[in-house]
C-alpha cells in the first residue's frame, strides 16, 4: 500500500462518498482515510441528500462529493442537480465515478454539474490526485472570492452581541493562523475533540458556516 503523505492539511477535509457498491465504498473510503481525509458515505442520491441535510444542520458541509452515476432510488445526475440548486451546497466540488466511459457520458456528467469525471476502474493514486487538485482549486476560488469581497468592503458579518471566552479567543487566533484542529490542540495542551467543540460553539455563536469564514472573521477583526 502507498505511504500516506503529510496529512496535516487533510485532517479537516471532509468528503462525501456516494455509491451503491459496498465493496467499492469500502476500498475507496479506507484508502482516502489512510490518506488523511474524513469520509462520510451514502448508498444513493436520496440517502445522500438526507446526509447533506444532517451535515448542514451540524455546520459540517463536506469539502467535496465523490459520486457514482448509476444508482437505485436516485441516480448521480439527479442528486448533483439537487446539490447545485441548493445555495448551501452549490459551491462543493463534485467528482463523478462511473463505469460509463463514452465521451457523451462524460459530457453529460460535466454539464450536470460535476467538476471531474473518472471512469471505473481507476487507480487509487489517481483518485487521490484528482481529489487534491479539486480541493486546491476550490481553495483558490474561495480565497479569490474573499479577496474580492474584502476589496469591495463586504466584510464577514456576525451578531453584534457575540462574546468569545478567553479559550475560544485563543482557539480562533490559532485557526486564523492556518493551524489544523490537531495542531491547535497540541498548542493548548488539550484534546482535539475539545478544540472541535470550541470551533462548533463559535460557529453557532457567530452564525458562520465553516472554519474558513471563522478565520476570515478573526483576521478582519484583528484577532489573528
Amino acid at each position: 500500500m502507498a505511504t500516506p503523505k503529510d496529512n496535516s492539511q487533510k485532517e479537516n477535509k471532509h468528503l462525501l462518498l456516494v455509491d451503491d457498491d459496498p465493496n467499492l465504498v469500502l476500498l475507496v473510503k479506507d484508502y482516502l482515510e489512510f490518506q488523511g481525509y474524513e469520509v462520510t458515505t451514502a448508498e444513493n442520491g436520496k440517502e445522500a441528500l438526507r446526509v447533506l441535510s444532517d451535515l448542514h444542520e451540524k455546520k459540517k458541509i463536506p469539502n467535496m462529493i465523490i459520486c457514482d452515476v448509476m444508482m437505485p432510488e436516485m441516480d448521480g445526475y439527479t442528486f448533483i442537480e439537487q446539490v447545485r440548486k441548493n445555495s448551501s451546497t452549490n459551491w462543493v466540488p463534485v467528482m463523478f465515478l462511473s463505469a460509463k466511459g463514452q465521451s457523451q457520458d462524460k459530457v453529460k456528467g460535466l454539464n450536470v454539474g460535476a467538476d471531474v469525471y473518472m471512469v471505473k476502474p481507476f487507480e487509487p493514486e489517481e483518485l487521490v490526485a484528482q481529489v487534491e487538485s479539486s480541493l486546491k482549486q476550490a481553495s483558490r476560488l474561495m480565497l479569490h472570492k474573499a479577496n474580492l469581497s474584502r476589496d469591495e468592503g463586504d466584510r464577514i458579518h456576525v451578531p453584534n452581541d457575540v462574546e468569545l471566552t478567553p479559550t475560544e479567543t485563543k482557539v480562533v487566533q490559532l485557526v486564523a493562523q492556518g493551524l489544523s484542529n490537531r495542531r491547535v490542540a497540541e498548542k493548548l495542551s488539550v484534546s482535539q475533540r475539545t478544540i472541535e467543540s470550541h470551533v462548533s460553539n463559535m460557529l453557532n455563536k457567530t452564525n458562520l458556516h465553516n472554519r474558513t469564514e471563522l478565520a476570515r472573521w478573526a483576521i478582519e477583526n484583528s484577532m489573528a
